[in-house]
């Protein structure tokens, strides 16, 4: 099954609900998945089990240690901002380079089904001249793009696709999360993407019953990455 790098249309999209999701439907199947939130911002050392990074260690049937967070999620900044600006406010700055290291030494370091799970959306700032886009490129790791069913998600997430083709990076799948209380259903969102994303396989996960979609997902991270054309 190999690694694949999680990543969004923007922050709170659910990208650290669908890693954990995923997380347990591999332990429940006897698997031993392996999960790394490299760069977090927003932690509060004070409530390390809130923390994204928390959620997946707890997924993982970790324990929520300040070991384990070194481990998984090195780069951690007090501030909810973007990452470039959280650790300018430390006085702090990501070492792309490093951050690259990390990335495939983790990956490479585990044989079995692994999970990055990036920051904020597809063109987050990482320092001065770098996005999560180009972490995801230089990382080489295909993805999963992760965006929700509300008003405007369709021009989000056509955008987002648009910015990864542009430098080649993979997509494995679109993962629709079941936004609450919108206006528009979620099954007319995953209709339309699958529309204007031919070749890419579009995947709703409800958030009363994500167990479907969550096992759909699973299957399509076996599969060879799609790559993305614009419908004519």
């Amino acid at each position: 099954m190999g690694a694949n790098f999680i990543t969004g249309t923007g922050t709170d999209i659910g990208k650290t609900w669908l890693a954990s999701a995923l997380l347990r439907h591999w332990r429940a199947q006897g698997l031993s998945p392996a999960a790394f939130k490299p760069v977090l911002s927003g932690f509060d050392p004070a409530c390390p089990e809130a923390s994204d990074a928390g959620a997946l260690l707890a997924a993982l049937g970790r324990e929520v240690s300040t070991t384990e967070l070194d481990a998984i999620a090195p780069w951690r900044f007090a501030a909810p901002l973007s990452p470039d600006m959280a650790a300018a406010r430390e006085g702090r700055s990501i070492d792309f380079a490093e951050l690259v290291a990390f990335t495939r030494r983790s990956v490479g370091a585990d044989s079995c089904t692994t999970l990055v799970e990036g920051v904020g959306g597809v063109m987050v700032p990482l320092d001065e001249r770098h996005t999560v886009r180009d972490w995801i490129v230089a990382s080489g790791l295909p993805c999963v793009l992760v965006t929700g069913s509300y008003l405007g998600s369709l021009s989000h997430t056509l955008t987002a696709l648009e910015a990864l083709a542009r430098v080649g990076a993979g997509v494995t799948a679109i993962a629709v999360n079941e936004t609450p209380d919108s206006p528009v259903a979620l099954a007319a969102t995953v209709a339309s993407l699958s529309r204007h994303a031919p070749g890419i396989a579009v995947v709703a996960i409800g958030r009363a019953r994500p167990g479907p979609g969550v096992a759909t997902l699973s299957e399509l991270l076996q599969t060879p990455i799609r790559s993305y054309t614009a419908a004519p």
